[in-house]
């Protein structure tokens, strides 16, 4: 046996890896045809795609009819083999994005929109600074000037009534009320439920299980046909309020049982090392436990503001017209009948509501990433 040894002094420098493991063949290799079965799957979902591409391209693109310059309106998508038809939406845009609230004064909601936009975007960004008075802008005095420059009748603004309100801006309005609200109250549910003072428990429990016992179509229709009967005489809520109302609590209920199960995930040792240090309730739930366990259920919170967000099409049975019934509405205009128009007007809606949707499941997964922590397992 040799008493030779050898030890390298220097390092060497990284080889690349083998050329069959990159590129676009390497990686097809790996996802797509790894195995028979996935071969077969492959070769399926190309021959699919192929087959319904040129479909939706000569309907979406190629067949439709994009303008009217004779003004024949419906008469211009009533030709054989027309695609969609675009002028009907570009006609309609007005009404689908605000219904019937007086043309002049389209201005208000714009802006409302606009200022919306403005504080919400700071407020989701992590890295900007001013979060406080961000936040106080946006929960306090956001709504309050929303409120008056929809509303009008002051600051010699004319008066809108909610009834003139529809299109996206109700659905706008319902949801990001809806949302902003049932978080706190979600919250303060879920803490309430897992409360060891008796009274406090069977409240929240109670109230819990009432709201996610019936459906949100009931209470709507409660909330605008039941609630005025047990009311005194010639005391009138507004409709729209009635349905702010009731899609808040409804939403409070099953975001509070979201909550519930991120602190369920909370090991018990978390809150015995903050009572040990002599926090007291609300530092241990506020500094310690609450956010960690919203952290955990990000995926879930989200997932129950997707739901209500097209749950807010509901609002149509107590006659608030939202977005997707503006598009239904409009269906039966006898100048715009087509064979293509109602389908038109409903893919217009369906688009409206991904981008919305889309949107809100990117943050999520954006806010994951940015969140985690190392509990991936």
């Amino acid at each position: 046996m040799s008493d030779t040894t050898f030890v390298r002094a220097e390092i060497l420098a990284p080889e690349r890896p083998p050329s069959q493991g990159l590129g676009a063949i390497a990686w097809a290799r790996k996802h797509l045809f790894a195995s028979p079965s996935d071969v077969i799957l492959t070769v399926v979902a190309v021959a699919f795609v192929l087959w319904i591409i040129p479909g939706l391209y000569n309907f979406f693109i190629g067949n439709a009819v994009f303008s009217d310059p004779e003004g024949l309106k419906g008469g211009a998508c009533r030709f054989e083999n027309v695609g969609a038809c675009w002028i009907y939406i570009a006609d309609r845009f007005d009404f689908f994005m605000f219904g019937f609230y007086p043309q002049e004064e389209y201005w208000r909601p714009i802006l409302v929109f606009a200022l919306t936009a403005l504080l919400l975007v700071p407020l989701l960004w992590p890295g900007l600074p001013f979060k406080r008075t961000n936040a106080a802008l946006f929960f306090i005095v956001l709504p309050v000037v929303s409120f008056y420059l929809l509303t009008g009748g002051v600051f010699g603004l004319p008066l809108v009534t909610t009834e003139k309100w529809g299109g996206l801006m109700i659905t706008l309005i319902i949801s990001i009320v809806g949302i902003t609200c049932s978080i706190p109250i979600g919250i303060l549910l879920a803490l309430g439920r897992q409360s060891k003072l008796p009274i406090i428990k069977t409240l929240c429990v109670c109230f819990i299980e009432l709201w996610r016992a019936v459906p949100l179509i009931t209470v709507l229709f409660m909330a605008s046909v039941m609630l005025p009967l047990f009311l005194p005489v010639g005391t009138s809520i507004d409709k729209l309020l009635r349905a702010l109302v009731g899609v808040t609590l409804f939403a409070s209920a099953y975001l509070a049982e979201t909550v519930r199960g991120g602190l369920q995930a909370i090991p018990r040792g978390q809150t015995e090392a903050a009572s040990a240090l002599g926090l007291s309730y609300w530092k241990r739930m506020g500094l310690i436990i609450l956010p960690q366990a919203l952290k955990h259920v990000i995926p879930g919170i989200v997932n129950n503001f997707i739901a209500l967000f097209k749950d807010t099409s509901l609002v149509y049975i107590v006659g608030l017209f939202d977005l997707l019934r503006a598009v239904q509405s409009s269906t039966s205009l006898t100048e715009w009948g087509s064979p293509t128009q109602a389908v038109t007007g409903y893919v217009f809606a369906a688009f409206v509501f991904w981008i919305f949707c889309f949107s809100m499941s990117r943050y999520s997964q954006y806010m994951e990433r940015r969140l985690d922590t190392g509990h991936k397992r």
